[in-house]
């Protein structure tokens, strides 16, 4: 058995926007923490698929850019001692005494507790179903916008009806010769402030339509085939990108590995109001905790933050004093 002193105080597993909070604060509780991202970088969903999105729900930003939001979380982080160990994926969770085995593809490390931020897990966007939808991946048709200079005077397609298939839309609307945004029903389910910025925009719903068919054209453009919901109605729509935003396919099947995992339904874990979960000393928080009111915001993920870490501290820590203000963690 490891040596009570080699553990640490608690390890935060995702490096999205919630984990490196979690880790800045953990860091000013003076708490012994670690941070493990499967990926190459920090930043998690935001950096991975959408580093030019703008993101309206953060405090104090106006709007800010998601790859500039990541570059300042890693600033606030550096600012503490908390591990971040990148390219390492957690293949076990093992119950031993005085708190947990972490196994990773590179090592093994003991926690007395763990915060769990994976968000949405693994990043498997939901495809369009259409038969030869995966000839065109990569070079006319993409899952997310990652470098916006791919769209510049093009005429682009994107298809999807909420948020974050707005702010696409938006984003391109910037560059683009022109933007079309499709989707299966008459309304979007979206920030009524979004809705508000595509009505004034140039933008062309095509609506209630869903995409049936690609065809490639001579000239290098993709014909897009839409039928009309609840009619024989067919619309072609030629375009150089399309841009498909029908969320994801929850991937629980990592977690449930774990010989010591919470309770995962359907990608998510029920947590407490503190984002307990049903194990002792292992909290969930951002996207991947779900309760009642629960809103998939990042700024809701920075509240989950301090609550969860202030709950690990007072379970390891009863005798240590809480915080009494932000002001007078750190002089």
């Amino acid at each position: 058995m490891a040596e009570a002193d080699s553990f640490y105080d608690m390890t935060i597993i995702g490096g999205g926007p919630a984990g490196m909070f979690a880790g800045f604060y953990a860091g000013l509780r003076n708490a012994k923490t670690q941070i493990i991202e499967s990926l190459s970088e920090m930043g998690g969903q935001v950096t991975a698929l959408y580093p030019e999105k703008t993101i309206l729900d953060v405090g104090g930003y106006p709007n800010i850019k998601a790859r500039t939001l990541v570059t300042e979380l890693e600033k606030q982080l550096s600012e503490s001692d908390t591990a971040v160990k990148l390219n390492q994926t957690v293949t076990d969770v093992e119950q031993i005494d005085g708190g947990y085995q972490i196994t990773t593809n590179k090592e093994v490390t003991q926690t007395k507790a763990i915060i769990i931020a994976t968000g949405v897990g693994a990043f498997n966007p939901r495809k369009l179903a259409v038969d030869n939808s995966e000839d065109f991946e990569g070079k006319s048709l993409f899952y997310s916008v990652k470098h916006l200079d791919q769209f510049r005077d093009q005429t682009v397609l994107v298809a999807g009806g909420g948020d974050s298939a707005i702010d696409e839309a938006l984003l391109l609307h910037g560059v683009a010769k022109k933007v079309y945004l499709l989707h299966r029903r008459d309304k979007f389910r979206a920030l009524e402030h979004n809705v508000e910025r595509l009505i004034q925009s140039s933008i062309e719903p095509v609506t209630p339509y869903l995409i049936k068919g690609l065809a490639q054209l001579d000239n290098g453009q993709v014909e897009v085939e839409a039928k009309k919901m609840k009619t024989e109605e067919i619309k072609k729509i030629a375009v150089d990108k399309i841009v498909v935003n029908y969320g994801f396919i929850a991937q629980d099947d990592a977690l449930n590995k774990w010989q010591a995992h919470p309770d995962v339904n359907r990608g998510t874990i029920q947590v407490q109001p503190s984002g307990k979960t049903n194990l002792q000393n292992v909290f969930a928080i951002g996207d991947v905790s779900k309760y009642d009111g629960k809103q998939p915001l990042i700024a809701t993920a920075f509240g989950e933050a301090p609550i969860a870490v202030n709950a690990i501290m007072k379970s390891l820590y009863p005798d240590r004093r809480g915080p009494i203000h932000s002001t007078s963690l750190k002089g």
